[in-house]
């Protein structure tokens, strides 16, 4: 028991009674679920802070078996995301994804960096929202250890003709062992560089390439496909 203070990102809220909330913050240690009391009074030093995508330091007191939320100063709330319907559903897209694969006491400091590239992306940024969804799971994947084999042929080893994507087993493949896997799918070359990139990329950099339309339907479709079956859940953006 005691007080703790910790930046950390809303990725849910609730009401709760009259004038309070249930809030849940991803820390850089996991996700913490705690009680923001008044925090929907009007005059709350809480609102602000408690709002879903707020981003900010929080100070958090430790009970028994609960968390209650004394303090916190924003930092960032995304207000371009806010304004636009279509950036406010990709952001709740991968906020699902993310309450998914995050639990309390995890070294999340990975996650939440990405979550929150992410989200400076869609916020400030005229990048192909689409486009950054395929880029966001696709590194979470390799956050949470699914990293795809990708520098050589994960059926016979061989560094030449990678050519095709195998859902199953996990990485690139070369044109012979590809042809032989019926789930695998044929990779233009410029789509199987930005998995490279995409997997080894500084995470500061992650977003800092294109490519075109046909490669990023192609990558998206990948990505997709890949995350529904790592994590054994088929997630459609609502």
């Amino acid at each position: 028991m005691g007080a703790i203070k910790t930046k950390g990102i809303i990725i849910a809220e609730n009401n709760m009674g009259d004038f309070d909330k249930m809030v849940t913050i991803l820390t850089p240690n996991g996700k913490i679920g705690c009680s923001a009391r008044g925090a929907r009074r009007p005059k709350s030093q809480l609102m602000a802070g408690t709002q879903f995508l707020c981003f900010g330091e929080y100070m958090l007191f430790k009970g028994t078996n609960t968390y209650t939320l004394n303090s916190c100063e924003t930092i960032e709330i995304f207000y371009p995301i806010r304004t636009d319907l279509e950036k406010l559903q990709y952001a709740s897209h991968i906020t699902k994804i993310i309450q998914d694969v995050t639990y309390e006491n995890q070294n999340t400091y990975k996650i939440l960096q990405l979550y929150l590239n992410t989200l400076y992306v869609i916020s400030q940024t005229d990048i192909d929202l689409e486009f950054v969804l395929s880029i966001f799971k696709l590194r979470l994947l390799c956050l949470l250890g699914f990293t795809p084999i990708v520098d050589k042929c994960v059926q016979c080893n061989t560094q030449e003709n990678l050519n095709y994507f195998s859902l199953k087993d996990n990485g690139l493949k070369c044109e012979n062992c590809g042809k032989q896997d019926t789930g695998a799918i044929q990779l233009s070359e410029s789509t199987k560089k930005a998995i490279l990139y995409i997997t080894m990329a500084p995470a500061k950099k992650l977003y800092s390439f294109q490519i075109a339309q046909e490669n990023k339907k192609q990558l998206a479709m990948i990505s997709k496909l890949y995350t529904d079956v790592k994590l054994e859940k088929e997630y459609k953006l609502q």
